[in-house]
């Protein structure tokens, strides 16, 4: 496995958490401690929210995992509206206390990269995955099968960051972009697909196996 691409904090995440660290130490050298409390427990906040543990992909090529942390919210026969074909939908929905670091459900190329502006409604809603800012990717994978992965912006997520383009290879599990404070990403397969995942499940990016080829 390659060495991950930072430390246990994100990189994302850098920033804000030297700007909340620098302000609770100057509220308690200029205040006291007591006035500080509120800006340290921001500055943990920050710290668990840009948390992105390196994780081990199981399984093989024809394996899909989760490209997030969080709960499945759905799992469904819908058409892929960026490949215009019948789809199995598995959605994953983060809240603020999830990692928001997303991975590569498969091993494969990317194909194409959309992006689209948009709304900000809760992410949990199903509507979000046609209204809201989202940015999506067709993968190729190794298997022969088409995977598009959508990341979508929640109800104060703000900014989709995404790394790759058409033309990059991703390995399961590994990390592509993050969505900053709440989100959702949505994977469509297949139909042929075994799907391993259920409604409710707490899963784990990079880690959980959601489907087999």
């Amino acid at each position: 496995m390659p060495a991950y691409p930072h430390p246990y904090v994100a990189r994302e995440g850098w920033p804000f958490l030297a700007l909340t660290l620098l302000a609770s130490a100057l509220v308690a050298f200029l205040a006291g401690w007591g006035w500080s409390v509120p800006f340290w427990v921001a500055a943990a906040f920050v710290l668990q929210f840009f948390r992105d543990p390196a994780r081990e992909a199981p399984g093989d090529e024809r394996t899909v995992v989760s490209p997030a942390d969080g709960r499945i919210v759905a799992v469904e026969s819908v058409r892929d509206p960026y490949l215009d074909r019948k789809a199995i939908k598995v959605s994953v929905f983060m809240n603020v206390f999830n990692v928001h670091s997303n991975r590569s459900p498969v091993d494969g190329e990317v194909r194409k990269a959309w992006y689209h502006p948009g709304a900000f409604v809760n992410a949990a809603l199903d509507k979000a995955s046609e209204q809201n800012e989202r940015n999506a990717l067709w993968l190729r994978a190794d298997a022969g099968a088409d995977v598009t992965c959508v990341q979508i912006a929640g109800l104060i997520a703000r900014r989709i960051l995404c790394y790759v383009k058409a033309g990059d290879r991703l390995a399961r599990g590994a990390r592509f972009g993050f969505i900053r404070f709440g989100s959702r990403v949505d994977v469509y397969l297949p139909p042929s697909v075994t799907v391993k995942a259920a409604l409710g499940d707490k899963v784990f990016g990079g880690s959980t196996i959601l489907a087999i080829l």
